[in-house]
């Protein structure tokens, strides 16, 4: 079939050769060329989020509907990205509005201002992809500026945040901070080294976290709850957290170091080589239950620094360690807000380092 140029006056029909397949794949090319000039690179495409990963629910304190938040669901029904590269990522964590950020292989995150700390948005999810997904060289800041006037949760708390199946090492401050009364964060199955100060510490008034399955090592200042005796007025009656199936491998101390949270769980996590395990001060409330110990100094203590705390224990192994678990007053049991089911705590030396980190969901 024959194509005609359109008739002018005083012209003929002149046949046209249709263009030939590499001219028009060269033409469309050009175009996506100019088109991408013009428009800017595109966001990179997302991937469907491995189910195991964006799909998993929060369990612990993490799961209580309170607050005017219903469990922890951190960026469900909203969009999906995948970030490689520290713009995106920084870009992505900030953005308003329910989001899962995915991560697909090393950020490093710049020192600049913030030394090194970066902001988390509300309803966000963060996780990473694989098991080698890495933020290095910052931390993640989940929290309004701090504010010793405010005593009460404010309407812009940040809440409702998940981190899962990352690796973090190399900040020059915490490797993640939570303050100023955030709500409903899961940090579960990530891996955390080398930090110079915390590396999960929560303050502030922050209340409804679950730090579950991490792995530890390589760090000294492990978790801090509550960073100051005197700030009674923002956390007394708040900071209820979650800790359970971490391997604290060697990471020296604050394993959690708590001061005023009511009640902290503390289960099922394995203990290896440590100089402390947990420290509850200022009153604090902690059910420490299925845990196993293995050379650590100090398992769990209530005569620390500060007013004493108060400790329940039961069903917990030690071997190998200096001194027994002190224990002192009661505590609210843990299964007035949530249910739970409890590994032996034989079993932990080989459950949780099975299971523990990132890379194993």
């Amino acid at each position: 079939m024959r194509l005609l140029t359109p008739r002018s006056a005083g012209s003929s029909r002149l046949p046209v050769r249709p263009p030939s397949p590499v001219r028009r794949r060269t033409a469309r090319a050009a175009l996506a060329a100019l088109a991408a000039v013009l428009m800017g690179p595109a966001p990179t495409a997302a991937a469907a989020p491995e189910s195991t990963a964006a799909t998993a629910t929060a369990d612990g304190f993490a799961s209580v509907d309170a607050l005017g938040q219903n469990g922890t669901t951190g960026g469900a029904g909203g969009p999906v990205v995948t970030a490689t590269t520290t713009a995106q990522f920084l870009d992505y964590i900030s953005r308003p509005g329910p989001l899962t950020v995915q991560v697909s292989g090393t950020i490093t995150l710049p020192t600049g201002s913030t030394d090194g700390m970066h902001p988390v948005a509300s309803d966000k999810t963060i996780v990473g992809l694989g098991g080698s997904a890495r933020i290095t060289g910052g931390g993640l800041h989940i929290g309004l500026p701090a504010s010793d006037s405010v005593t009460s949760p404010p309407a812009n708390a940040v809440h409702n945040i998940i981190i899962r199946n990352l690796r973090f090492d190399g900040a020059s401050d915490d490797l993640i901070n939570i303050q100023m009364f955030s709500h409903h964060i899961w940090i579960d199955h990530n891996d955390f080294s080398d930090g110079d100060d915390g590396a999960v510490d929560i303050k502030r008034g922050s209340d409804y976290v679950t730090v579950s399955w991490n792995r530890f090592h390589d760090h000294d200042k492990t978790l801090l709850l509550g960073h100051d005796d005197d700030n009674a007025a923002q956390d007394r009656g708040r900071l209820r957290v979650t800790y359970h199936h971490n391997y604290f491998d060697a990471s020296d101390q604050r394993n959690p170091r708590i001061r005023f949270g009511d009640p902290v769980h503390v289960y099922n996590n394995y203990y290896r080589d440590n100089s402390y395990g947990v420290a509850s001060t200022m009153d604090a409330g902690v059910v420490l239950e299925g845990n196993y110990f293995f050379s650590v100094n100090n398992p769990a203590r209530v005569d620390f620094s500060g007013d004493l705390g108060r400790l329940v224990a039961r069903d917990n192994i030690l071997v190998d360690c200096n001194h027994a678990i002190e224990t002192r007053g009661s505590v609210t049991e843990p299964r007035t807000y949530y249910a739970y089911t409890l590994h032996r705590a034989a079993e932990v030396p080989t459950v949780v380092p099975a299971g523990a980190g990132a890379g194993k969901i």
